[in-house]
């Protein structure tokens, strides 16, 4: 079930890293008008994305890893963009409160697929 979590999870990254480089999905530095966007924000989605894929198509534990990984990448984000709102993040990540709840919800669920999903 993780491998399977991890390509969609994969997927999904993929495409908001891209959507971040059309313009008619950004209105005023904002993925759909909602999520602080730039350069470096839309690279690290298509990696963790690539990344993503690739434990995905390799096995289950790879998967479980990886989430445990993204895990506690996007709660450390989340917290640090919830103490210093609409700052950079890591002097490189814009940052805004919906990106801020986003990278919580995607913490929450990352956790509980690597650490829950044994098949």
């Amino acid at each position: 079930m993780a491998r399977t979590f991890a390509i969609i999870f994969g997927v999904a990254l993929i495409i908001l890293g891209i959507l971040g480089f059309l313009p008619n999905f950004i209105t005023a530095g904002k993925l759909f008008g909602i999520f602080a966007s730039n350069l470096e924000i839309n690279m690290a989605h298509l990696v963790t994305g690539i990344l993503g894929l690739l434990c995905g198509f390799s096995s289950n534990p790879a998967s479980r890893v990886y989430f445990i990984v993204v895990g506690i990448l996007y709660t450390f984000l989340a917290f640090l963009g919830l103490a210093n709102p609409d700052k950079l993040l890591l002097c490189m990540f814009l940052d805004n409160l919906a990106n801020n709840w986003l990278h919580a919800g995607i913490s929450i669920f990352s956790l509980y697929v690597g650490l829950t999903c044994k098949n």
